[in-house]
């Protein structure tokens, strides 16, 4: 029996190492979604084996399905907890979800494993910087310099970490060394001049903000920046032009409107001011500094009242002010009530007396507000190295693809919608990767009769037909009707294989109400025991729904399939997307969970009870069913994790 045994083992080995070879490949060309599939043959028949989990993990990195793909690494952590490269893998998982502990865990133990590792290192040091972990994260950026010292992207980073320290002069010094051997990138030239800016050397500043513009820089900040310091050195022409190019290309931007306000107030030029404190308003109402600023304009273009509402919002929300009191007295003044005037001047006092010397009050920005340009973070999730995680020396592959379903499909917008029912008729969509099993032992049986001109197939996308195949339909539909009228007496099983086979054609010309009338005239010709009765409650119950009347009918139809065969996955589904349709949405999760029970691969099922979940407001939950739904071949479903995350 053994000797016997062994050419199946061999083959069964042969025959996962061949998908694990074609899933790596697809991997490798980028075809993300169908490499999860050869993944999943492989863990269906050997799920102790931790490449195929482990490589699956990266594929829905790939994808941005963060948690799938955390599931995968864990499973395949518990088969073997020696390998670094799924702790990495992991921890990239965790950066993303920003869990940092678990993060920093998870690299340090790639790092026990791995010491030399760049990456590892790297990816530690970035999380430690997110927890204000930053002695730990010095100590990680100094090794790195040690074995890169003239990596450019560890001085950057270095200069980040200065930042987070409140040390801009160590941050200057770094970032002089990254322009000085990239000078063609305009960020860090955008970094570097706010730096000065904020130090007060505006000679540098500008230099720096020159180059910035001089190399393609479309950061507005760097010409509300640049405008401030031609503010400050009255070159007011300058300074208007550049903050009109931040307003272009950021128009909804608060800070590029206020400054322009501020300048425009200092010229003299108080009706175009006043239109530009208006829009800061308008686009952040809780902005409540900008009252005061657009009050001092109202006051210079006499309109009193305005003012004084604007004042008095400033009042109430920074209450020792003082100037905006005085501010306001004066307005009582100016429309004649001297009584409201003083009411103001002794507020003013008290709360004067009542302010003690070491308390600091909050009070109003008043000046120009400088656009601080930190460090640009990094995307981390480029960098993720499939080699590391694969701990192979393969490189990834620049191919590109126009099949829908390769690449960062998770890039690609996918409306929210729900999968419709699943049909019987006689033409079948493309279902494309999907592992929903679209078969049935009744439907089986029912095709090997032979009495339907074609076989009946379950399809989840129906078909579009032409006019010539409609023309063949309503012909047949005609015969059928011959046919029938001929042998008026029929009864039993072949009356109901009758009736059954005119109500399908009927339904391919969507003549849904005589449909439904030959469905009912099987159901009376059937025995009670034919297998076949609940193909014919499921296909009455379709089209009753599509006639979006009788609602209730429609559902006793598809309890009465479940009830004559519970393992028919599809009634409990489409029985739930009616329930949907009716916001009846606890009952449909109810139902998907069933159609899932009967069938744990219909990948349709997941979607819905995933995108039902989000609806009521169980994201967690609604995720997770997204990415099994992607996971079984429905790749429309890794747009949606990235969009509802």
């Amino acid at each position: 029996m053994l000797s016997l045994l062994c050419p199946l083992v061999a083959q069964a080995q042969l025959n996962t190492d061949r998908l694990t070879a074609i899933g790596r490949n697809a991997l490798y060309f980028e075809d993300y979604v169908l490499s999860i599939q050869y993944f999943n043959q492989v863990i269906r028949l050997k799920p102790y084996l931790v490449e195929p989990y482990q490589l699956r993990a990266i594929a829905k990195v790939q994808l941005e399905d963060w948690e799938g793909a955390l599931e995968d690494c864990n499973r395949a952590i518990e088969i073997n907890p020696f390998i670094a490269s799924l702790y990495y893998t992991r921890g990239f998982i965790y950066r993303q979800l920003e869990n940092w502990p678990a993060a920093e865990q998870d690299f340090t133990s790639a790092l026990q494993s791995a010491p030399q590792n760049r990456t590892y290192i790297a990816l530690r040091a970035d999380v430690r910087m997110r927890m204000d972990s930053l002695a730990g994260a010095q100590a990680d950026l100094d090794r790195l310099l040690e074995l890169s010292p003239d990596q450019l992207d560890l001085l950057h980073d270095k200069a980040v970490l200065c930042i987070r320290q409140q040390d801009t002069l160590q941050a200057i010094h770094y970032l002089e060394r990254v322009v000085e051997k990239r000078p063609e990138e305009p960020d860090n030239w955008s970094m570097l001049g706010s730096l000065y800016l904020m130090s007060g050397n505006e000679i540098e500043a500008l230099r720096c903000l020159n180059q910035a513009i001089e190399h393609g820089s479309t950061w507005a900040g760097d010409y509300v920046n640049r405008g401030i310091v031609c503010y400050k050195r009255h070159d007011y022409k300058t300074a208007l032009a550049d903050y009109d190019r931040a307003v272009r290309i950021a128009p909804k931007d608060i800070q590029c409107h206020y400054n322009r306000a501020l300048l425009l107030q200092e010229v003299g030029d108080y009706n175009h001011a006043l239109e530009e404190y208006n829009r800061v308003i308008s686009l952040s109402p809780q902005s409540y500094e900008m009252y005061y600023n657009r009050g001092l304009v109202c006051m210079q273009l006499m309109q009193w009242q305005k003012a004084l509402q604007d004042l008095d919002v400033t009042i109430k929300h920074y209450p020792y002010f003082m100037p905006a009191y005085y501010l306001a007295s004066q307005a009582k003044i100016q429309m004649g009530d001297y009584r409201g005037a003083q009411q103001y001047r002794d507020r003013a006092y008290q709360l004067d007396r009542k302010k003690t010397t070491n308390q600091i009050y909050p009070q109003p920005r008043t000046d120009v507000d400088i656009a601080k340009q930190t460090p640009k973070e990094r995307d981390r999730r480029r960098e993720f190295s499939v080699r590391q995680a694969q701990n192979s020396e393969d490189t990834e592959s620049d191919n590109k693809y126009e099949t829908a379903w390769r690449g960062s499909v998770q890039k690609r917008y996918q409306d929210v919608q729900l999968e419709p029912n699943i049909e019987l008729g006689y033409y079948a969509g493309s279902k494309e990767l999907r592992q929903t099993n679209y078969t049935h032992p009744a439907l089986e049986e029912l095709n090997r009769s032979g009495v339907l001109r074609a076989p009946l197939r379950f399809t989840p996308k129906e078909v579009q037909l032409t006019p010539e195949i409609l023309d063949q339909h309503f012909q047949t539909i005609t015969q059928q009707t011959d046919q029938i009228n001929r042998l008026a007496a029929t009864t039993g099983e072949q009356a109901m294989l009758l009736f059954l086979s005119r109500a399908i054609e009927e339904a391919q010309v969507r003549d849904y109400a005589s449909a439904v009338d030959d469905c009912t005239r099987a159901i009376r010709a059937a025995t009670d025991e034919s297998p076949t009765l609940a193909l014919i409650y499921l296909i009455r119950a379709n089209l009753r729904a599509k006639q979006k009347k009788d609602i209730e009918i429609a559902l006793r139809d598809y309890d009465e399939v479940i009830r004559r065969d519970p393992s028919l996955s599809f009634a409990y589904y489409n029985k739930a997307n009616l329930l949907f349709d009716n916001h009846d949405y606890e009952g449909a999760i109810q139902l998907y969970t069933k159609a899932l029970q009967a069938d744990p691969d219909l990948a349709e099922a997941y979607l819905n009870r995933g995108l039902t979940y989000i609806y009521v407001d169980k994201v967690k939950e609604g995720l997770q069913d997204l990415s099994n739904a992607g996971e079984r071949g429905i790749y429309q479903a890794y747009h949606l994790i990235s969009r509802f995350r």
